[in-house]
C-alpha cells in the first residue's frame, strides 16, 4: 500500500479510535489496517498510535502528524473528485438528512437504484424528525416535508405536494362517534405531531370556511409512523401525510375523517447549503430522487 493510502488509513483509525472501526469505514480487513499502520510507523520511525484493550489513541507525535497530513488528504480527495466531475462522473460521499417516515418508506428503493447507476458515489444517510441545521452539521442535502420554506440561509428545490388526511380506525369511530365538522373535534382524542414540545394546531379549511383546532389527546409524538400506529390501535384521530397511511386506508384499517375539510399544503423539498454551484454528486442525486418520487413512488 502506498504512502498516501497509508495516510488515509491512519486518519481513519485516528477518527474512529479503532482499527476495526477504520476497517469497516474503508472496506478493509482489520489485519490489513494493522499492517498498514505498522508499515507507516516503521517508515516514519515513530509510534503514531497507542493501542489498549479498549481503544486506540494518538501519541503526541501521531497528533502532530495527523494535523499536518489531514489537509493534504482532504486536498487530494477534492482534486480527485473535481477531476471526475470535470469528466461528468459522479463520485464521493453525499451526507443526507431525511425524516424518518420518508426514509423508511421511500428511500430504500431510491438508494438501491442509485447505487446501481452510480457505484462511485456513497450516500451517508441520517434519519431524524428533528429540524437539522445542515450548515452547522455539515450536510450536503436535507430532504424535508414541511410548509413553505422560510430559511434565508439555504437554497431549496420543491419536489411535489404532500397531501395530508385526517384518519382514525373504524373501531375508534364506533366507540367515540364520527365527527361531522372540525367543531366536533374537541370531544375527541387528537393525536398531535409534537415538535420541540409544542402542541400541533390543525388549521382546516372547506371552501371559504376556516377552523383551527389544538390537537390535544392522551398521546403526542414527533414521528408520523408512531401516530399512525396509535390511530390503528384506536387511540384517536391523527392528521398525517397520506403516504404514511395509504396502505391502511386502502385496506380499511383506517378511514378518512371530515373529508370535506383539508389542511394547508405541505411540500417535499430538498434543502442545500448556499453552494455557488451544486456539486455534481449532489445534483445527480437530486435529479434521480425527484424522478423516482414522481414516477415510481408518488406521494
Amino acid at each position: 500500500m502506498g504512502e498516501l493510502e497509508a495516510i488515509r488509513v491512519f486518519l481513519a483509525v485516528a477518527e474512529q479510535s479503532s482499527f476495526v472501526g477504520a476497517a469497516r469505514q474503508l472496506g478493509l480487513t482489520p489485519a490489513s489496517v494493522t499492517r498498514t499502520i505498522a508499515g507507516l510507523e516503521e517508515r516514519l520511525g515513530v509510534q503514531l498510535l497507542v493501542r489498549t484493550t479498549r481503544q486506540v489513541s494518538l501519541t503526541s507525535a501521531g497528533a502532530v502528524y495527523a494535523a499536518r497530513v489531514a489537509s493534504l488528504a482532504d486536498g487530494l480527495a477534492r482534486a480527485a473528485e473535481e477531476t471526475r466531475e470535470a469528466q461528468g462522473i459522479s463520485s464521493g460521499t453525499i451526507r443526507i438528512s431525511a425524516p424518518v417516515s420518508l426514509g423508511l418508506k421511500i428511500l430504500p428503493g431510491v438508494l438501491s437504484q442509485f447505487a446501481t447507476l452510480y457505484p462511485a458515489t456513497r450516500v451517508a444517510l441520517n434519519l431524524s424528525d428533528s429540524f437539522v441545521d445542515i450548515l452547522q452539521e455539515d450536510y450536503d442535502l436535507a430532504i424535508r416535508i414541511s410548509g413553505p420554506p422560510n430559511d434565508k440561509s439555504t437554497i431549496w428545490r420543491k419536489i411535489c405536494l404532500v397531501p395530508r388526511v385526517l384518519v382514525a380506525s373504524p373501531a375508534y369511530l364506533i366507540a367515540k362517534g364520527t365527527p361531522a365538522t372540525p367543531d366536533d373535534l374537541p370531544a375527541h382524542s387528537c393525536l398531535g405531531y409534537q415538535a420541540d414540545a409544542r402542541e400541533e394546531i390543525w388549521d382546516l379549511a372547506s371552501g371559504t370556511s376556516r377552523r383551527s383546532h389544538k390537537a390535544l389527546g392522551q398521546f403526542g409524538a414527533n414521528n408520523g409512523d408512531i401516530l399512525a400506529r396509535l390511530a390503528l390501535q384506536g387511540e384517536g384521530i391523527a392528521l398525517l401525510p397520506r403516504f404514511i397511511v395509504e396502505e391502511d386506508l386502502r385496506e380499511g384499517r383506517l378511514v378518512g375523517v371530515i373529508p370535506d375539510w383539508s389542511a394547508p399544503d405541505i411540500w417535499l423539498t430538498l434543502y442545500y447549503p448556499p453552494y455557488e454551484r451544486l456539486p455534481l454528486r449532489v445534483a445527480t442525486f437530486s435529479d434521480f430522487f425527484e424522478a423516482h418520487v414522481k414516477e415510481d413512488s408518488p406521494l
